[in-house]
């Protein structure tokens, strides 16, 4: 799976580090990837996005199902 935002397609970044020396080494950037469920096309899926779509609302979480007592019937 490559490390790619779902949401806005940010994805790893390759470049080149340089030192105060000015020793020069290759390596990469990677976005701040989160896996959370999140509402799709109307259906709760699990996605990465980056840590920016969940600050910004890009991404829509699911409601929150809250645990309720059933109603018991009275003993007699």
């Amino acid at each position: 799976m490559a490390k790619q935002c779902e949401m806005c397609g940010k994805r790893t970044v390759t470049g080149r580090q340089v030192s105060h020396a000015h020793n020069v080494t290759p390596r990469t950037w990677e976005p701040n990837l989160r896996r959370v469920k999140a509402v799709v096309a109307g259906r709760v899926r699990r996605i990465r996005v980056c840590a920016r779509c969940l600050r910004s609302g890009r991404v829509q979480k699911p409601l929150v199902r809250r645990w309720q007592p059933e109603e018991t019937a009275p003993t007699p």
